[in-house]
C-alpha cells in the first residue's frame, strides 16, 4: 500500500467522497479534455464506413503502424530479421511472428516508440486473465481517444453517455476497510460517478447499493459483469427495486445468457457486453442488435487456428491483435490468451464492422468470503507486484486461501506479507492465507493456467 493509499485509508468517509471528487477533477480533464470531441466527431463519421471504406483505412493506418515497429520500436528492431523488417514496412500483417505476453511483461519499456520522448506517461497495471502482469504506456491524446471509442461505440449504441449519471464497479479499493459496516460505495461529485466496491458485496450489503443509485440517480451502469450479476441476484432474491435504469455496460467478464437474463431482470433494462483489455488492444461492443462488433479503427482482429491460419467463421480459434490506435507503445499481433469465434451472419444493424460470435473462456471463478461476499477479478492482487512472474489463487475453504507465485529475484517474507495483507483486506482477517512459491503454474490443454480456482464458488453461485 503506497503512501497515498495509506493517507485515504485513515480518512473519515466524508473526507474520503471528498477527495475522490478532487481526484475526479483530474480524471475529468484527463478523459474529456485536450481533442476529446475531435475523437468523438471521428468515430461517429467511421460508425457507418463500408467494407471498401474499412479496407482502405486497414491499409493505410497498418503499414504507418509497421513502419514505425520496424524502425522505431526496441523490440522489434532487435527481434524481427531484414525479412521480417521488409514484410512489416510493407505492411505485410500476416507475415510477421506472434507477440506472447512474456515479453512484454518482462521488458514492457522496450515496445515504448524511441523517437518520442515523454517525461510523464500515463501507466497501467494489469494481471491479465491469466494472472501475468504487465504494465502499458501510454500517451494521453490516446487515452483521451480510448475514452471517444467507448463514448461513440458502446455507450451511445446503449442510448446512455458518460455525461449521464454513471455507477462503476472495478477494482479500485475505494473502502478500504475490509470490515467496513458501509457505506461500500465513493462518489465522484465531478462526473456524478458512484465508484461501487466489488469487495464488499454480498447478500447482507446489497441494500446499500442499492440506495446509492437512488441518493444519486443514475441513470446506467458500467463495470465488472460478474459483480452486475452478483449484485442482481441479491436484488432478485431481496425483492429490491433500483431506480429507473437506461442500460447495463459491462466489462471485463463474458456475460452468459443466464447472467444476461438475471440482470434485465433486476435492473428492467438491457445489459451491453463490452470486449476489451487493459492494454486495449482490442476493443469489440454490442450494437442495438446484441451482435458483438469489433472496432476496426482502433485496431485489427485475427482468429487463427492452431497452425497460424485465419479461422472460419463459426471455428473457434485464439484471438490474435495489432493496436492501431496505440502508437506509443505498440502491440503487433499480440495474443490475448483468449478464444473466441467470428459470426458468419451479417449483422441487421447495417454496420460493416466484423462480429465476433462468441468469446470463450473469460468467465472468472468467483471467490466467496467467510461472510458471503462474492467477489471477482480476484488476481488484482498480483498488480505492482514487481518479484511475482505468475501467480494464481485457490480458494481451498471460505477460510484458506492459496496463493502460488512464480517469482523473480529479490522476493522475500515482505512480499508475501504483503500479498496476505492484499487477501485479507478484501476478505477479512479471518482468512488464513498459505503463500507457496513454485516453478511453475500448469497450464491448461489450451496454454493458459487458470488465475483463480476456488473450490466453493460453485456453491455460492
Amino acid at each position: 500500500m503506497g503512501h497515498l493509499d495509506r493517507l485515504y485509508s485513515q480518512l473519515p468517509v466524508w473526507a474520503q467522497h471528498g477527495v475522490v471528487s478532487i481526484y475526479g477533477l483530474y480524471w475529468y480533464w484527463l478523459r474529456f479534455g485536450g481533442n476529446y470531441q475531435q475523437y468523438v466527431k471521428g468515430f461517429t463519421e467511421r460508425d457507418r464506413f463500408t467494407t471498401a471504406d474499412w479496407r482502405a483505412f486497414r491499409q493505410k493506418h497498418l503499414r504507418q503502424l509497421l513502419h514505425i515497429a520496424a524502425t522505431q520500436v526496441p523490440y522489434y528492431r532487435k527481434d524481427w530479421d531484414a525479412r521480417t523488417k521488409a514484410a512489416a514496412i510493407e505492411g505485410r500483417l500476416e507475415d510477421l511472428p506472434l507477440l506472447d505476453k512474456e515479453p512484454i511483461r518482462s521488458a514492457p519499456r522496450a515496445f515504448v516508440r524511441d523517437d518520442l520522448k515523454l517525461r510523464r506517461p500515463l501507466v497501467f497495471h494489469t494481471s491479465g486473465s491469466t494472472g501475468t502482469p504487465i504494465a502499458t504506456y501510454w500517451n494521453i491524446q490516446e487515452f483521451r481517444n480510448s475514452m471517444a471509442l467507448r463514448e461513440v461505440r458502446s455507450a451511445r449504441w446503449a442510448n446512455v453517455s458518460f455525461s449521464m449519471p454513471r455507477a462503476t464497479f472495478s477494482g479500485r479499493m475505494v473502502e478500504p476497510n475490509p470490515e467496513s459496516q458501509g457505506p461500500y460505495y465513493r462518489f465522484n461529485a465531478v462526473e456524478r460517478q458512484v465508484y461501487f466496491s466489488p469487495f464488499h458485496l454480498r447478500p447482507d450489503t446489497a441494500h446499500f447499493y442499492v440506495s446509492a443509485l437512488h441518493k444519486h440517480q443514475i441513470q446506467w451502469l458500467t463495470g465488472y459483469a460478474v459483480s452486475y450479476y452478483l449484485l442482481a441476484k441479491f436484488i432478485t432474491e431481496q425483492g429490491l427495486r433500483v431506480p429507473p435504469l437506461k442500460a447495463v455496460v459491462t466489462t471485463s467478464e463474458k456475460v452468459t445468457p443466464g447472467m444476461r437474463s438475471v440482470m434485465e431482470l433486476a435492473y428492467r433494462c438491457r445489459v451491453y457486453e463490452e470486449y476489451s483489455t487493459v492494454e486495449n488492444a482490442l476493443f469489440a461492443s454490442e450494437c442495438e442488435y446484441g451482435r458483438l462488433h469489433t472496432s476496426p479503427d482502433w485496431g485489427v482482429v485475427e482468429i487463427l487456428n492452431s497452425d497460424g491460419a485465419p479461422c472460419e467463421p463459426e471455428q473457434v480459434g485464439q484471438v490474435v491483435t495489432t493496436c492501431l490506435a496505440r502508437t506509443y507503445q505498440l502491440f503487433v499481433r499480440y495474443r490475448l490468451g483468449d478464444l473466441a469465434m467470428w459470426d458468419s451472419q451479417p449483422c441487421p444493424c447495417g454496420r460493416s464492422m466484423p462480429v465476433i460470435k462468441e468469446v470463450v473462456g473469460r468467465i472468472e471463478d468467483v471467490v466467496v468470503g467467510p461472510d458471503g461476499r462474492q467477489m471477482v477479478r480476484f488476481h488484482g492482487i498480483f498488480v505492482n507486484q514487481p518479484h511475482i512472474r505468475e501467480g494464481q489463487i485457490i480458494q481451498e475453504s471460505l477460510e484458506q486461501i492459496r496463493v502460488k507465485v512464480v517469482v523473480t529475484e529479490g522476493f522475500d517474507d515482505a512480499d508475501i506479507r504483503d500479498i496476505v495483507h492484499r487477501v485479507q483486506q478484501r476478505l477479512g482477517v479471518r482468512v488464513h492465507v498459505i503463500v507457496e512459491p513454485v516453478s511453475e503454474i500448469a497450464r491448461t490443454p489450451t496454454g493458459k493456467f487458470r488465475a483463480v480456482i476456488s473450490h466453493v464458488a460453485e456453491q455460492a453461485m
